[in-house]
């Protein structure tokens, strides 16, 4: 398969170039042609009429008849312009006309011919229509065709003329534009320079004139916006990591530090035993965490999707919270309207249900009600609703609570990393959903939206 050429200005002026010759060539061989054709063609027939008038007078009044008629039609001398005649006998001698002699290249046979002659030291180019006289006598019949050659000529020449302004403004529009390319790379080439060199903040300008760059500039700037949060957020996620894991840490390191200094009896070490174990229990689960979120973020866990009923998922995660709710004072009820049959992780779809009543489970006021209730919206896509009458998520921080490591300050005082949320929303973001936050007046209203397939 041929490759096509590469972009470049200096292609593309070859191409202008080449084109624009191509669509003058294609103006200019049909014109030339018809030019041709037309003159070509009246000419011979007036030459021919011409012919067969003076041999019609020649057999109506003999050889001195068409010598006296062609002397008075055209005289004896020739002049530039003039119709141009000349009778002669069997040896080109001249016996009439105002051609002085027979025209050199000029065959005997009739027809039309072209040949030249001179006038007055000027060569003149002429066209010539010849006729076999009886008796052996010849007659030519012509005209002056060097105007014509003069406007061939300037055809020509304004064509040659045209090619070649169109030969400079396909050079002068390739400098151009290679001159406006190379300026607008060195641009770019400069703002990435400066991000690679750590200035984050840099963009690509944007002339908002309708400039045909711009659409590239706002691609690329929204591209360095993007990278720009991701770092940012692997950043806070980095410090966040470092913030959770040095509590659980230290406080490991002092439990087994007290054993080896204090030596206590057998029944406080194993005590110290069981905390140092619940200190690397919660190290463990944000690490496990970090890597759901890691194969939700690629779409690995999309080649598992089976066809789950999501009622099914969230009345079993509401029938498992339900102790928890019974321990704390809070009602925990269920709602569904009919099987929501979806496609999706069992597991993560199970988990995410779970994080939210887990999270409404924290905050639910003593004899308070949770309402854990499955439906099909209007859109197709099926929702899981957590409701509670906890204090709820300001408005102010829902577009934050489902960062990474982000507590609020009503969380403060609660367990946990600040990763649940993370995980609801990154599964529903899995399954081409959402996660919806919104007041219940009083407490929080959290919707799991999952897409059919």
């Amino acid at each position: 398969m041929t490759e096509l050429p590469r972009f470049s200005a200096r292609n593309l002026a070859i191409g202008y170039i080449a084109v624009s010759i191509a669509v003058l060539a294609l103006f200019a061989t049909p014109l030339w042609f018809e030019w041709s054709r037309r003159i070509e063609g009246a000419r011979t027939e007036s030459l021919r009429e011409d012919s067969q008038r003076l041999s019609e007078v020649f057999h109506r009044d003999g050889l001195a008849g068409l010598a006296a008629a062609i002397d008075a039609e055209v005289g004896r001398r020739l002049r530039r312009g003039e119709k141009l005649v000349l009778l002669a006998d069997d040896s080109r001698t001249r016996l009439a006309g105002n051609l002085p002699e027979w025209p050199q290249g000029i065959a005997d046979s009739p027809g039309m011919h072209m040949g030249w002659t001179t006038v007055d030291g000027t060569p003149m180019s002429v066209s010539l229509f010849g006729a076999n006289l009886p008796g052996g006598y010849r007659l030519l019949v012509g005209r002056d065709v060097t105007r014509f050659r003069a406007m061939e000529s300037f055809f020509w020449y304004g064509l040659l003329g045209a090619s070649g302004i169109v030969l400079l403004l396909g050079v002068l529009a390739g400098w151009m534009i290679r001159r406006s390319l190379l300026a607008e790379v060195r641009g770019i080439s400069q703002t990435a320079s400066a991000i690679v060199a750590g200035d984050l903040s840099r963009r690509l300008p944007i002339r908002g004139d309708a400039h045909e760059l711009d659409i590239l500039a706002q691609t690329i700037n929204r591209m360095l916006e993007q990278i720009e949060q991701l770092l940012h957020g692997v950043r806070n996620v980095s410090n966040a990591i470092a913030h959770d894991l040095r509590t659980p840490l230290a406080e490991l390191r002092s439990r087994l530090e007290e054993l080896v200094v204090t030596r206590p009896p057998p029944g406080q070490v194993h005590a110290e035993i069981e905390s140092a174990v619940a200190d690397v229990d919660r190290v463990i689960g944000i690490f496990n965490a970090l890597l759901r979120l890691a194969e939700i973020d690629t779409g690995a866990r999309r080649s598992g999707f089976v066809q789950v009923d999501l009622a099914k998922v969230a009345a079993e995660a509401a029938e498992f919270y339900q102790p928890l709710a019974e321990l704390k004072g809070v009602k925990l009820a269920f709602e569904s309207n009919g099987e929501q049959t979806v496609a999706g992780d069992p597991l993560l779809l199970a988990q995410a249900v779970g994080n939210l009543i887990d999270n409404a489970l924290k905050f639910a006021p003593l004899n308070g009600a949770i309402t854990v209730a499955t439906a099909r919206r209007r859109d197709g896509t099926a929702e899981v609703v957590v409701a509670d009458g906890g204090p709820g998520i300001p408005e102010a921080e829902k577009s934050r609570v489902s960062q990474r490591f982000y507590r609020g300050d009503a969380s403060r005082g609660t367990p946990g990393v600040g990763l649940g949320l993370s995980l609801v929303e990154g599964v529903a973001r899995l399954h081409g959903g959402a996660l919806e936050l919104a007041d219940n007046r009083p407490g929080l209203r959290a919707t799991l939206v999952v897409s059919p397939s």
